[in-house]
């Protein structure tokens, strides 16, 4: 089991608080191959009857393989981890007024993603929250490796998408919203939905409290 940050936009966590979102795909950065011969496929590593050389049993892992090079690699998630997710953030006190904004004095920090006036605060990256600032813990339950456009219907509505009822996606189908919404995301980064990347798909569990703080309780 590991403890890692993980990263979120402001639409996604609200998407998290509010319970639609209960999967994440993350784009697998793999090795430049020298020969355009072979293929990447999906694979497992570990599993039943495979040790470490002292004995210690290797949980079965989803992975990708090269099937020339045969190099395998696995992505950097397993079921047990817990993610502590970061977001846009201010910290109390960053403002001359801010103790009146906030009576209670044991919150420690502002979220842009439940601001009503975004603009008010002296808002910092997501990539620069620390790890006491996070206000939600995701465990993860499920790894996959599959190509991007492989994904259901169903996987795309536990992305986030606004529509959950089948009334309400009459009018939106949630592997649309997803294709929108990657694309948003990822496009600029050369990982657009045209590409088809090779993506983890990481299933989780989420806890509305801090990972020390839940780890103390």
């Amino acid at each position: 089991m590991a403890d890692r940050p993980i990263l979120f936009s402001g639409p996604m966590v609200r998407a998290i608080l509010e319970g639609r979102k209960t999967q994440t795909r993350r784009v697998l950065k793999l090795p430049k191959q020298k020969t355009l011969r072979g293929e990447w496929e999906a694979t497992t590593i570990g599993g039943p009857g495979v040790c470490l050389k002292d004995g210690t049993p290797v949980p079965e892992r989803a992975a990708i393989w090269h099937t020339q090079t045969g190099y395998c690699m696995s992505p950097g998630y397993a079921p047990g981890d817990r993610l502590w997710v970061r977001e846009t953030w201010a910290k109390v006190g960053d403002e001359a007024d801010d103790i009146h904004a906030c009576p209670d004095l044991r919150i420690h920090a502002y979220y842009r993603a439940d601001a009503v006036d975004p603009e008010r605060q002296r808002w910092r990256p997501s990539i620069h929250m620390p790890r006491w600032a996070s206000r939600l813990t995701l465990t993860v339950t499920d790894v996959r490796v599959q190509r991007l456009q492989d994904i259901s219907e169903d996987d795309a509505r536990a992305e986030g998408c606004p529509c959950q009822t089948d009334e309400e996606l009459a009018g939106m189908e949630a592997h649309g919203w997803f294709r929108d919404l990657w694309d948003g995301l990822n496009k600029s980064r050369g990982f657009g939905w045209g590409t088809n990347p090779w993506v983890c798909a990481v299933s989780f569990s989420v806890q509305k409290i801090n990972i020390d703080q839940l780890e103390a309780a």
